[in-house]
């Protein structure tokens, strides 16, 4: 089973960027799709972006293309979540997952495997 630590987090003002990581470790992380997701205080968690094991396909919710970017370093068995021109709309607790699979999905049901989630607090 993989295991999924976030890090990153933190308060930044408004505008401001940060870059968020998710460290994998336990069985190979080879052919393991991997999504970020985030949950605001009496929200549903929504999704934010997603990446394949090769990279090759991207997904991205509208709310934040053109500010985010997700990418992948299969060799640190990372994925990250740049963040730019950050808004308090979101101000969040972000969590990364995995679902073994070649495909990726906007939806949280379709991952298996979760971090802690990493606290991201934009101030106005």
């Amino acid at each position: 089973q993989v295991q999924l630590v976030e890090s990153g987090g933190g308060l930044v003002q408004a505008g401001g960027s940060l870059r968020l990581s998710c460290a994998a470790s336990g069985r190979t992380f080879s052919s393991y799709a991997m999504g970020w997701f985030r949950q605001a205080p009496g929200k549903e968690r929504e999704f934010v972006a997603a990446i394949s094991w090769s990279g090759d396909k991207i997904s991205e919710a509208d709310s934040v293309k053109g500010r985010f970017t997700i990418f992948r370093d299969k060799a640190k068995n990372t994925v990250y979540l740049q963040m730019n021109s950050l808004k308090p709309e979101d101000t969040a607790v972000y969590y990364c997952a995995a679902r073994r699979s070649t495909v990726v999905a906007p939806v949280k049901d379709f991952y298996d495997v979760w971090g802690q989630g990493t606290q991201v607090t934009v101030s106005s």
